[in-house]
């Protein structure tokens, strides 16, 4: 894809939407003005408002998705745009249409499979509280997995075709951004982040985000990927956990010789004879599991080259 340019790709704007009456119109035509040659894609998700005939009337191509929520969503986008480079972009006018160039630009060139625009070095704009949850939940991903991102649940992104062929869609809800993220972390893929400025909400739109809600099932779902893609590592905390729980119960036992403690040494005891196969049995789970993930990944890999 290198030699290749705009003029060669075709390039496809994915907007997700549900109940964005508010601007969605306007997104559709900013997003025309910056790309005139680019087909505009509206996926309405149930709407109950006038959203998806607005959308229509500005020019672009409305999809019905059926299945409420925005992972849904991204799993149709995914299924039914069949462009070289798509640009998703949420529907509601928070993410500049005319610094679309900016993102586009590693992906023409071949040196990203998926550029994200990053929104924390302009978070002035976002709520406190989301930006407070954003910088809390980028920190603990990035414990997790080792890795280094900024902002993993932007809307406001470019993918080629062939993270879109690689990366699978899993999740329902707004946890699909962070999903998408460590599924192309999992899968070697190039992502860039670029600085975008963020602007707030039109006062007459509203957020479907729900920050504790969905900031759990953000959460939950990098576990649950940990987990998938690397096993060994979260049963090995698991197990190392147990056995701290069992050294300190020791050590209480042992104090209880000497009077230093009240605890009961069958509780002690108990813990100790409890925690130890615990923690075996976690680094069994963990090595069994990472066995047959390399045993896929190699699947994958013979596959990929086969094609």
């Amino acid at each position: 894809m290198a030699s290749r340019n705009r003029t060669s790709l075709k390039i496809a704007v994915a907007v997700p939407c549900y109940n964005e009456a508010a601007t969605i119109a306007k997104v559709v035509r900013d997003f025309r003005k910056a790309l005139p040659k680019s087909k505009v894609y509206v996926f309405d998700n149930n709407s109950t408002d006038d959203s998806a005939a607005l959308a229509q009337r500005a020019g672009a191509q409305v999809r019905r998705v059926m299945l409420q929520g925005k992972g849904h969503t991204l799993r149709a986008i995914f299924d039914e745009v069949t462009e070289d480079v798509v640009v998703l972009v949420d529907g509601d006018d928070t993410y500049p249409a005319n610094e679309v160039d900016a993102l586009l630009a590693p992906v023409l060139a071949d040196a990203a499979d998926m550029a994200v625009g990053e929104r924390i070095t302009s978070a002035g704009s976002m709520k406190p509280i989301n930006q407070f949850g954003n910088r809390l939940i980028v920190g603990f991903v990035n414990r997790l997995f080792g890795s280094n991102y900024r902002d993993v649940l932007s809307g406001y992104r470019v993918f080629n075709r062939r993270f879109i062929e690689t990366v699978p869609v899993l999740t329902g809800g707004f946890e699909v951004e962070t999903e998408i993220t460590l599924q192309a972390l999992a899968e070697e893929l190039r992502v860039v982040e670029i600085p975008i400025n963020y602007r707030s909400r039109p006062g007459n739109s509203q957020s479907k985000l729900r920050p504790f809600a969905d900031g759990y099932r953000i959460v939950l779902t990098a576990a649950i990927l940990l987990r998938d893609h690397h096993p060994l590592r979260l049963f090995g905390w698991i197990a190392a956990a147990f056995w701290l729980i069992a050294a300190v119960a020791g050590v209480i036992r042992i104090m209880s010789y000497t009077g230093q403690t009240t605890i009961p040494d069958s509780l002690a005891s108990g813990i100790v004879l409890l925690c130890i196969p615990a923690g075996l049995i976690s680094l069994g789970i963990g090595l069994t599991l990472n066995a047959v993930n390399t045993r896929f990944q190699e699947i994958k890999n013979f596959l990929r080259r086969s094609r």
